[in-house]
């Protein structure tokens, strides 16, 4: 009996041996806040606006030439657009509008994606950029020049007339046509292939002001513009102007577009551009609200 109280702590310092030993996982079972600190914070936005409520009627009024002479029932059918077809209005809506004028017709598209990361070490808005980048890759930016700038009105070097998306000579930023960037047709359509077209003013602006698809860098957290002039066969012909943004994990995509009604006018780029951009201002600022 007089080697007990030895032996009890010889035996008391092999559990404590053994219980700071073990695999990693007993350590960090030990730790219950680092596994709670591994997970990425959520997205900021939770839901998405009424798509078709996005614009008001002011704005739209101003998009869609001709809509403000309309009959009072015909505005309101105007102004109330209509809806994408979608399946989960939480993660993805959109509203379309379109008006006709004598002098050609103009249509607006407005898309919403809320991205949420199922990976809990991603956070929703790592996902919504690398979702957003996608997006700015399958645009097919022509690259930057040095000294060039990425906003409308601003001189550059990249913004010479002999510059062309394509690195071809051409009149302002030339880019193929029969490409559409809808997120609805998933990105082809059948009926608008053809002539290779401009993206540049149609020719009175000024020559310095950069009218190329670009990066823009003053709205949201990242955002880019394209722009994109098509014919339907050899009468008709259109042009696209998409500003898309990223706000934390949401993104938006404006599409505005414009047709004469003469197939020898050329729609104009600059008009298109800064009405798209001032949309997507407006945008912005609503989700911040």
């Amino acid at each position: 009996m007089a080697y007990a109280p030895g032996a009890v702590l010889i035996a008391a310092l092999a559990v404590g041996c053994s219980s700071g030993t073990g695999t990693g996982d007993s350590a960090t079972d030990s730790k219950p806040g680092a596994v709670a600190s591994s997970t990425a914070p959520p997205g900021k936005y939770r839901t998405l606006p009424e798509a078709c409520r996005s614009v008001s009627p002011a704005t739209l009024k101003d998009l869609l030439p001709g809509s403000a002479e309309l009959p009072e029932a015909q505005q309101e059918k105007v102004f109330d657009g209509s809806p994408a077809v979608t399946y989960d209005t939480d993660r993805r809506v959109g509203c379309r509008w379109k008006a006709e004028a004598p002098d050609g017709a103009r249509s607006l598209f407005v898309d919403f994606e809320r991205v949420v990361s199922y990976d809990p070490s991603v956070s929703d808005d790592d996902r919504a950029g690398e979702v957003y980048a996608k997006k700015e890759a399958a645009a097919d930016l022509p690259s930057a020049l040095p000294g060039s700038s990425t906003d409308s009105g601003t001189p550059g070097a990249s913004d010479s007339p002999s510059a062309t998306a394509s690195g071809k000579p051409g009149k302002n930023g030339g880019k193929a046509a029969g490409k559409s960037s809808d997120p609805d047709t998933g990105g082809k359509t059948g009926s608008d292939t053809g002539d290779t077209a401009d993206t540049g003013d149609s020719g009175d602006g000024d020559a310095t002001e950069n009218l190329q698809p670009r990066v823009l860098d003053s709205l949201g957290d990242s955002a880019f513009l394209d722009d994109l002039l098509t014919r339907a066969g050899s009468t008709a012909q259109h042009r696209t102007v998409s500003v898309v943004f990223r706000t934390s994990n949401v993104i938006v995509t404006i599409q505005y577009t414009a047709q004469p009604a003469l197939s020898t006018e050329i729609p104009d780029s600059k008009e298109l551009q800064e009405k798209a951009q001032a949309l997507g201002r407006k945008l912005v600022d609503s989700f911040s609200e």
